[in-house]
């Protein structure tokens, strides 16, 4: 018995399980798993998706990254294109990006959310007001078959939605996880992009709905 209180207790903490009163339950989709874990789920395809978007970045340009596992993948593969600006409300990408000896990198300020080092509320999206990026590379928590992009945060929600607002170009970085996914916060559609990078072909009506609206799918690796 002790044994499985201890198990249970184990994937509780990861996320992936939430305790109730005599044991524990699948996670709803109205809160996140953990981030550790997030970092952990498609670690692989994650990878791939960023060298990907990377490759699209010129040197020179000006970037907007949000908050999430993928985007830090790519802020990884970003450290070897030179001479770029980016503009983040995620903590961990701009740890990333610091020792990239000729990026300039702009912090959005804002309320510290310390699962996972994000940086949310008004004055986050008001900084972003000030910048014209020239590429978003977004991620998000799920999307759904209406070809809707989902996040659990309102806060967060906002913040990205500013970023999308701003750039010249967007470019959303999600692998096909995502789809078995849910969450109950919309940020946007998936036709309010440019482009969708992900590692495995989608579902045909999602296909469809890129095509109408002209939003190019790169299936990576």
């Amino acid at each position: 018995m002790q044994t499985i209180r201890r198990d249970l207790t184990e994937l509780c903490e990861a996320g992936l399980l939430d305790r109730v009163h005599g044991g524990a339950v699948l996670p709803s989709g109205v809160t996140n798993i953990g981030y550790e874990e997030r970092r952990r789920t498609a670690a692989g395809a994650k990878e791939v998706i960023a060298r990907a978007a990377a490759a699209l970045i010129p040197p020179g340009a000006s970037v907007f990254l949000n908050i999430g596992t993928t985007t830090e993948a790519v802020a990884r593969v970003l450290r070897d294109t030179a001479n770029l600006m980016v503009v983040t409300n995620n903590m961990n990408v701009a740890q990333i990006l610091s020792g990239h000896p000729s990026a300039e990198v702009m912090v959005t300020g804002g309320r510290l959310r310390r699962a996972d080092n994000g940086l949310v509320g008004e004055r986050a999206t008001a900084t972003i007001n000030q910048f014209k990026a020239d590429f978003a590379i977004l991620g998000c928590s799920a999307v759904d078959l209406e070809g809707d992009l989902l996040d659990f945060d309102p806060e967060e929600v906002r913040v990205t939605k500013a970023f999308l607002s701003k750039a010249r170009s967007a470019i959303l970085v999600a692998d096909d996880s995502k789809l078995e996914r849910n969450a109950p916060v919309k940020i946007a559609s998936l036709t309010g992009f440019d482009r969708w990078i992900t590692n495995a072909p989608p579902p045909e009506a999602l296909q469809d709905l890129c095509a109408e609206s002209e939003t190019e799918i790169t299936i990576a690796g």
